[in-house]
């Protein structure tokens, strides 16, 4: 890092809290490189109930707001928000819409959720505004965990259905019973009191770390969520979590009363205050030694360690389908340490516009920088092997121009050779670039990926044999991804030259006429038989020409014999 350093910039605060703020925000801004930060860049979803409004709704949101609305949250599930808003809409029959009541009574039609009674269509004056309110205060004590009040009463309206032979009705009752119970399922009951907190525990490896978050809202655990962060190799346990503090309660808007983590800090009471000052109200920072709510913190660790463990293991499964696919490759052609592989593919049809791609996988990834696409320009008709020869000797022949004006220096895709080149064919394919690589005095070695009758990749052609590859493994894998990702590029090169080349205009073969001027020609004439009546006046007056645009388009129709 040191070496890397150009400058130092210093700002003066007059305190701590100010330097920590300040620092919070530079962090977000500027987001340095060898700064321990969160790779996770979430924003959780909150439930709006609208009470500055004559009718209020319900409503989705993803930020918590001054506007005087009650808000429910965060969770951690957009999904089952969605759910719970769909189920007290049904229950207590708020209205959907956003319209401006009571200033627009009676002016629309009511929507399908009336005529279904899943609204009591305040749009059309049909309910007193008191007694739609106490439909609202209903929907804040149910979204407030009160579930008791709203389950007998929807059973005991399930069972006067059934009494009056509504059975049609009955069900539906039932199943928003059913709708009741498994959204206070969701709730998940802690044994503490109904303070709302957050539950902060890491685990970590040599280079990787957890941190996990318990939400809990009310007394009641809505949900967790886990982060990964960078750590640094002189990072302790108890700075990592003062760093994700800073970092995590910048970005997100809602503070919870109490912050229960794992170890004792140093900035503690500093971080206290900001985060009070943020909040607008006391907020503690706790590191619970015994009782119920170390097991809370204890059992937030235990999640953090599981995560890491699951994420090492899907490392490792990535590793042996890219890494690992690479070093099979490698040994199957007796290379050592092979990692960058080029492969070439040619398409057109029936030889018009014929075009060559060029893909790049780097340690069994693809490398979508170092793509290259090539129109072909000396070869006329459908003559792949002349196409690919093309592709291939300005391929090689611009790098190696590039690396001789450079010194010798890497620099780009070009510059960069491969470790093996990948022709999608058999033996004719590789001797193309066989002799390519030969006339331009390189060393580079070159397989084919060798079809069945069915075109699929059945083996490799290396050094005049072909050379049989298990089908199961993964460095088939990896040969076949690289393949159908070659032909991918180039068909969609060559279907986008085909697009433009499709749609053209008389107006483009005319000097000084660009896609602003087209357009502004098409719209003031709307044909080009008006065009051709206008006038060099009245050419001139269209926005964006000028008279030499205006004299070319006028000389376009009427030419000079």
């Amino acid at each position: 890092m040191v070496q890397n350093i150009d400058y130092f910039e210093f700002i003066v605060t007059d305190s701590e809290m100010e330097a920590l703020i300040l620092e919070c925000n530079l962090i977000k801004e500027y987001r340095p490189k060898y700064n321990t930060m969160l790779r996770d860049d979430k924003t959780y979803p909150y439930i709006e109930v609208t009470l500055t409004e004559a009718y209020p709704r319900v409503l989705f949101s993803r930020r918590l707001k001054k506007n005087g609305s009650k808000f429910f949250g965060p969770f951690t599930s957009a999904g089952a928000v969605h759910d719970t808003i769909d189920l007290v809409q049904k229950l207590y029959k708020i209205r959907t819409c956003s319209q401006k009541l009571p200033e627009n009574f009676g002016k629309n039609r009511p929507c399908l959720n009336y005529h279904i009674g899943q609204c009591l269509g305040p749009c059309q004056g049909n309910v007193d505004q008191n007694e739609y309110r106490k439909n609202v205060e209903k929907v804040i004590d149910f979204l407030n965990g009160d579930y008791y009040d709203t389950l007998k009463d929807l059973e005991e309206k399930m069972l006067l259905a059934s009494e009056e032979l509504d059975f049609e009705k009955a069900a539906l009752y039932r199943d928003l019973i059913e709708s009741v119970k498994a959204c206070a399922g969701r709730q998940k009951a802690t044994q503490l009191d109904g303070e709302d907190r957050d539950i902060i525990a890491m685990a970590k490896s040599n280079e990787d770390a957890v941190v996990q978050v318990f939400f809990i809202r009310g007394g009641k655990m809505i949900g967790r969520e886990h982060f990964f962060i960078n750590i640094r190799v002189d990072d302790t346990d108890e700075e990592l979590i003062q760093y994700f503090l800073k970092d995590y309660y910048t970005g997100t808007p809602f503070v919870p009363r109490e912050i229960f983590v794992q170890y004792d800090l140093e900035e503690a009471e500093l971080i206290e205050n900001w985060l009070t000052n943020k909040k607008g109200a006391r907020v503690y920072l706790r590191t619970p030694k015994r009782g119920a709510k170390e097991k809370l913190v204890e059992l937030a660790a235990k999640n953090a360690q599981m995560v890491l463990d699951q994420d090492r293991e899907k490392i490792k499964k990535e590793e042996g389908r890219t890494i690992g696919a690479m070093k099979e490759i490698s040994s199957l052609l007796g290379l050592p340490n092979a990692s960058r592989m080029e492969a070439f593919d040619i398409s057109n049809i029936s030889g018009f516009q014929s075009v060559g791609s060029m893909v790049v996988f780097e340690k069994g990834k693809p490398k979508r920088s170092d793509y290259r696409k090539f129109k072909i320009k000396t070869v006329e008709g459908p003559n792949d092997y002349a196409s690919m020869y093309e592709v291939l000797k300005r391929r090689f022949s611009h790098g190696l121009e590039e690396l001789e004006e450079n010194g010798g220096v890497i620099e780009d895709s070009f510059t960069k050779f491969p470790d093996i080149i990948m022709m999608d064919g058999g033996k004719g394919q590789v001797h193309i670039a066989e002799q390519v690589i030969a006339e331009l005095g390189l060393h580079i070695p070159i397989a084919g990926m060798v079809k069945d009758d069915h075109h699929r990749t059945r083996g490799l052609y290396y050094k005049n044999q072909e050379l049989p590859i298990d089908t199961h493994s993964e460095g088939f894998k990896l040969i076949t991804r690289l393949q159908d990702e070659a032909h991918r590029f180039a068909i969609e090169y060559h279907r986008s030259l085909r697009s433009k080349g499709q749609v053209h205009s008389f107006l483009d073969d005319i000097s000084g006429i660009g896609p602003k001027r087209r357009k502004a020609l098409m719209k003031r004439f709307i044909s080009a038989d008006k065009m051709a009546e206008a006038t060099l006046e009245e050419l001139a007056a269209t926005e964006g020409m000028n008279q030499e645009a205006a004299s070319n388009v006028y000389n376009y129709f009427h030419p000079v014999n």
